[in-house]
């Protein structure tokens, strides 16, 4: 792998370059085949995004910049990994949600950041209750598969929520799946 001179680049061509330097094609065109809404799909896998993630450290202003990046699959990915947690209000994580384009970053993005910000669970609820949208209402079930061992009552709100409004398949295998987890640990 090359080595990135990050003194000759900003930290976004340096997280460019390392996700150039990893591509894989073969993955990149099943994303492509099956529908990703992404223009530019590098190809990399969660594992070699996360050694990324690692590499670069937090900072708000590069995450910011690669979740603006919505072209790109891999940029998406990797901000929720690199933004301080601290720094992220429930303002900018209600903006995020709201710019979700398909499931996989919902599902990074509420295991790798939302997960663990103090309004998680107050999100989830409101995502299953005030919203239409099918991917918010998944992005709301996938956060609570993420705090449903700590607050299960408050898991299976959420579940049910889906289960009595919606109709829409995503969100609502997932809710089944959420209720049956629980069901198992009573």
């Amino acid at each position: 792998m090359e080595i990135v001179d990050s003194n000759t680049y900003n930290p976004m061509q340096t997280v460019k370059r390392r996700f150039f330097a990893m591509r894989n094609g073969i993955i990149a065109d099943t994303y492509r085949s099956a529908g990703s809404p992404f223009r530019i799909i590098f190809g990399l896998n969660l594992p070699q995004i996360v050694d990324i993630a690692a590499q670069t450290g937090f900072s708000s202003e590069l995450a910011e910049a690669l979740w603006a990046n919505t072209s790109t699959r891999e940029s998406m990915l990797l901000a929720p990994m690199i933004m301080p947690r601290e720094t992220f209000a429930e303002c900018d994580a209600r903006r995020w949600v709201e710019s979700v384009p398909c499931a996989e970053v919902a599902d990074v993005l509420c295991h790798r950041l939302l997960r663990h910000m103090p309004f998680a669970v107050k999100m989830a609820k409101e995502l299953v209750a005030e919203n239409n949208s099918t991917l918010l209402k998944y992005t709301g079930v996938r956060l609570a598969f993420n705090f449903y061992m700590q607050y299960p009552a408050e898991a299976r709100k959420v579940a049910e929520a889906v289960l009595s409004l919606s109709d829409d398949d995503g969100a609502r295998r997932l809710a089944v799946q959420l209720k049956e987890e629980l069901d198992y640990m009573q």
